[in-house]
């Protein structure tokens, strides 16, 4: 029996069976997989087979999805006492936020999150499900309340404080996302935010090591960055700020170029790449043949930098996914940011593929 009727048999016998325990099955690579299963499209033979539709180029973001709330003071703002601002609210969360720029990006995309069954949840999935991102898996609890993320920004749109009340990533424990494995093993990639309990992470990267998913991880802060383990063997690229890569490394930086260092003991714990994003003075990246810094595009002006991390990390896995290589993902990732900072959203309305080429090509001359 030749590979393809093989592949058929498998899927007749299981639906949802994935690339990858195919290819293990018939002792061929998951991209071999992927081909004939485009033939058979292609010919008819696979039609409306869910896991098919997935499969192709499912990304799926796992973490924080909630209400964010923007105070822009209308002074500078002044402690211990009452600042007068400009109340915003938006769709946010890192995972959230994540996968809707890459669903703005046009890429296929689901996020596993919980909401509270409230108006605020509502809201965050209708409006995320308006940008292309399938959101059924996300669970809905009646006993919780919606995450929260508030930011006080001053006159600058530079982050002063922030408040998180996010107690109800607790309920996104293993054996829940054990449950929805045979959905998330069906990923092209998977990006993963720290806001969900340690235990969990520890599933995932282990999960997703196993069955040869790309995994990329926002440690988030370098509170949550503790909850990662050791060992980060399988992890396809790592994106923490330069506080939490001191944190990861567990060493301090004084000069740009001390992030060679930083790099390399990060990959030591087994992470593949490793990007560290740095404000104003743009991303240090490192794979195991590449190592460079990358200035931000040229300056635009800064009208709120909430959010604008999630925009470089979806356009770096945009780029990574496409076979761009990391030099190349990270400037998607920068053109990507650099939208999100021209606006008050979490998200940049007018993110696109075609623009963030075009804003590279432009960059370029």
């Amino acid at each position: 029996m030749d590979k393809e009727k093989r592949i058929l048999e498998y899927i007749r016998m299981n639906p949802f069976i994935s690339q990858q325990e195919l290819a293990n099955k018939i002792g061929i690579s998951r991209s071999a997989v992927a081909g004939y299963i485009a033939n058979l499209m292609k010919r008819g033979e696979i039609v409306g087979r869910a896991y098919v539709l997935r499969e192709s180029s499912l990304i799926t973001c796992i973490g924080g999805a909630n209400l964010d709330r923007k105070a822009r003071s209308k002074q500078k703002v002044v402690f211990h006492s009452s600042n007068p601002v400009t109340m915003t609210e938006s769709c946010g969360g890192v995972a959230r936020n994540v996968a809707e720029n890459l669903g703005r990006l046009r890429c296929n995309v689901s996020l596993i999150s919980c909401v509270g069954d409230d108006k605020e949840g509502h809201w965050v999935l209708q409006e995320t499900k308006k940008h292309g991102v399938d959101v059924s898996q996300v669970w809905t609890f009646p006993s919780e309340r919606t995450g929260t993320y508030t930011a006080l920004l001053d006159l600058d749109g530079e982050m002063v404080i922030s408040l998180a009340d996010m107690e109800i990533y607790e309920q996104i424990t293993p054996e829940r996302l054990q449950d929805k494995w045979s959905y998330i093993a069906t990923s092209q990639a998977v990006f993963l935010d720290t806001n969900i309990p340690e235990e969990s992470i520890h599933y995932l990267v282990e999960h997703c090591r196993e069955s040869e998913i790309p995994l990329y991880v926002d440690p988030v802060s370098s509170a949550k960055a503790c909850k990662l383990p050791e060992n980060l063997m399988g992890v396809e690229a790592i994106l923490p700020n330069l506080e939490e890569a001191q944190w990861l490394a567990q060493m301090e930086v004084r000069e740009l170029k001390d992030c060679r260092e930083l790099c390399k003991r990060i990959r030591d714990r087994g992470v593949k790449n490793i990007v560290i994003t740095l404000g104003e003075k743009g991303v240090f990246y490192a794979s195991e043949n590449e190592m460079g810094h990358l200035p931000p595009l040229k300056k635009m002006e800064v009208v709120d930098v909430t959010g604008s991390g999630d925009a470089f990390a979806a356009g770096f896995i945009y780029g990574m996914t496409n076979d761009e290589g990391i030099e190349r993902a990270c400037q998607l990732g920068l053109a990507a940011a650099a939208l999100t900072l021209q606006t008050e959203k979490s998200v940049s309305p007018l993110l696109q593929p075609d623009r963030i080429y075009a804003m590279l090509e432009e960059e370029s001359r």
